[in-house]
């Protein structure tokens, strides 16, 4: 956002008092003083007025988790244990999820408090594929690369869902990339042929790539160069 924006969306300053207090420099994004009213504010600046803090600059955070079965895609659960649960770390209820999974779905989750890199992430608009190791009940046939390929229509949301790339890996077993995320997808694909998903296990997201060292319930941080690459 344009500082003077910023500033102007406070209550206590109006357009001629943000123009005034550029002018006469009393502005300080991120330690330095900011006459331009074109700088742009992010998200972790720090904004001051006369060393006066308004908006209080905080670090950026980016996890990967190995998602175990039985665990919630919430903050917050009453009954069920969360994916928030799982991260030890100071003010991790300022953390997101990246990506949600269903209960019993395994893999890689994001978390971060970086709410435009998050929505980079997940976009359909983005087309970063999401890669899923997928075990069914019944022989999955040449039919579904076809069918997914072309889309399938989802009467409940009145879409038909993105081009999916399908490979096999056995009579049951196949790694699924789609580019987006809607309710349930992958289940109500396969459900298309009347074949029940026993196993769903997300392997990437993007070029995002579930670290094989994390056990199920285990995270770590995101290195530089992972999060530069959203």
């Amino acid at each position: 956002m344009r500082l003077d924006r910023f500033l102007s969306n406070l209550p206590r300053f109006n357009r001629q008092q943000v123009r005034l207090l550029l002018v006469q420099k009393r502005v300080r994004v991120d330690g330095l003083t900011v006459a331009d009213p074109q700088h742009e504010v992010r998200e972790f600046s720090q904004v001051e007025v006369d060393e006066e803090v308004l908006q209080a600059g905080r670090p950026p955070r980016y996890f990967m988790l190995h998602k175990p079965q039985g665990c919630v895609s919430a903050t917050r659960d009453p009954e069920h244990r969360t994916v928030l649960d799982l991260i030890d770390e100071p003010d991790a209820a300022e953390l997101h999820i990246a990506g949600r999974l269903d209960f019993n779905t395994t893999g890689l989750m994001i978390l971060t408090n970086d709410g435009q890199w998050s929505r980079r992430l997940t976009q359909p608009q983005t087309k970063l594929p999401k890669v899923y190791y997928v075990e069914t009940e019944q022989l999955i046939g040449p039919e579904y690369a076809e069918t997914f390929a072309r889309g399938l229509y989802f009467a409940f949301e009145n879409l038909t869902t993105q081009p999916a790339t399908l490979e096999l890996l056995g009579p049951r077993r196949a790694r699924l990339s789609i580019v987006e995320g809607r309710y349930h997808q992958v289940k109500r694909m396969f459900g298309h042929f009347d074949n029940k998903v026993l196993r769903l296990h997300r392997e990437a997201m993007g070029p995002l790539l579930l670290d094989e060292q994390l056990a199920p319930g285990e995270y770590r941080p995101l290195r530089d160069e992972e999060i530069c690459r959203i």
